[in-house]
C-alpha cells in the first residue's frame, strides 16, 4: 500500500500496521465472497465463533451495528443455515443465537490455508522475537478495542 502523503512522518511500523489492517478487511471480504455471504456476515460468524453465542443487541453491539440491521443479519444468516436461535430456558424472551457446526467448518475450511501461513510464519520466529511481536501485537489489538 502506497504511503498517505498526509501521513508521511508516521514510523514505518505504523504504517506496516495500516497496511496490515486493510489487508485483512479485504482478505475477510474475500473469504465472505467464497463462502456466498457479505463482509458484515462472515464478521457476525466469526464473532460467534471466537466469543461463543449471544443474544442479537449484544452481536450488533460486537460488530458495531444497529440492533435492527443484526436482526436482518441473523434472519438471512438462520435461513441460510449459518445459525441457529435457541430460547433462554429461564428468561424466554432472551433469544440466544448460535453459529451452526456447518458454518463452523466450512469457515474453518476457508480460512484454514490463510490460518496456516500465517502459524508457519510465526513458528520461525524465535523465542525473543515471538515475546516482542505478541506483546506488539497485543498492544495494537488494545488500542484497536478501546478507541472509537
Amino acid at each position: 500500500m502506497a504511503v498517505d502523503e498526509t501521513f508521511t512522518d508516521l514510523d514505518p511500523a505504523t504504517i506496516a500496521v495500516r497496511d496490515m489492517v486493510g489487508a485483512s478487511r479485504e482478505l475477510t471480504g474475500r473469504m465472505a465472497a467464497l463462502m456466498g455471504m457479505n463482509a458484515n456476515d462472515m464478521a457476525a460468524i466469526g464473532e460467534l465463533t471466537i466469543t461463543g453465542p449471544m443474544g442479537v443487541a449484544d452481536l450488533a453491539r460486537h460488530l458495531g451495528i444497529r440492533s435492527a440491521s443484526a436482526t436482518a443479519m441473523v434472519d438471512r444468516l438462520e435461513h441460510a443455515g449459518h445459525v441457529v436461535r435457541t430460547r433462554d430456558a429461564v428468561d424466554r424472551r432472551r433469544v440466544t443465537v448460535t453459529e451452526t457446526a456447518a458454518a463452523r467448518a466450512a469457515s474453518f475450511k476457508a480460512w484454514a490455508p490463510t490460518i496456516g501461513a500465517i502459524d508457519a510464519v510465526c513458528r520461525d520466529l524465535d523465542d525473543h522475537d515471538r515475546d516482542v511481536v505478541v506483546r506488539f501485537l497485543d498492544d495494537i489489538t488494545a488500542i484497536l478495542r478501546t478507541n472509537p
